[in-house]
């Protein structure tokens, strides 16, 4: 089965970078995580947000503080919902990360476990984007129509997840104006390049 192994972000200040990741998320040389030196332009909106979904709200609230702590903004500050607690982040580097969990209260000691790690990427159709992840080899998890789709993420990888490229936006709080490189390659089992810019290549 075809997954992300790895997620490699092209920042503009590599050792910068890894700082930021190690302070913040705990990320370090071997996790899922990679970053490498940016070759093309981008500006506003990249159409990704990373989310790391957590166990209770006091550890979106501790990886919040530590991030901003390291110099991420908070776009959107640590909160109740309807469906759960989190927090809405963007990196030195220009990244979109969500901190979140389904709880509401906390349950136990606070720690800084990840359950899970998920790339949600905005394109421009939904469904042919979802045929062509199928094609190369990716499985269905959920899928709502033209509206959201993710796919599985076997073991311990990072899982997809597709948006319209508006409401990719709207759920990061940001306006959906961007251009250039979307700075981000996933490693996977092949080399290949989506319709709307995402670049995959062999782990």
């Amino acid at each position: 089965m075809n997954a992300i192994q790895t997620v490699t972000l092209e920042v503009d200040d590599t050792a910068a970078a890894e700082a930021f990741y190690a302070a913040a998320f705990d990320l370090g040389e071997d996790s899922w995580l990679r970053v490498r030196p940016a070759k093309d332009p981008s500006s506003g909106f990249r159409g990704f947000a990373i989310s790391l979904v957590v166990v209770q709200p006091g550890t979106v609230d501790s990886f919040a503080e530590t991030a901003v702590a390291a110099g991420a903004t908070a776009i959107k500050a640590p909160e109740k919902s309807l469906w759960g607690y989190g927090c809405v982040l963007k990196d030195p580097s220009g990244n979109i990360w969500k901190i979140a969990t389904s709880q509401k209260k906390n349950t136990g000691p606070v720690t800084r476990e990840v359950e899970s790690v998920n790339v949600g990427i905005g394109v421009a159709d939904v469904a042919a984007t979802k045929q062509f992840y199928i094609d190369r080899g990716l499985t269905v998890a959920k899928s709502f129509g033209r509206k959201y789709v993710e796919f599985e993420a076997p073991g311990d990888t990072v899982s997809l997840s597709l948006y319209s490229r508006k409401f990719a936006a709207k759920t990061s709080f940001v306006s959906p104006e961007g251009d250039g490189s979307h700075r981000i390659v996933f490693g996977g089992a092949e080399t290949f390049t989506d319709a709307d810019g995402f670049a995959w290549e062999a782990a």
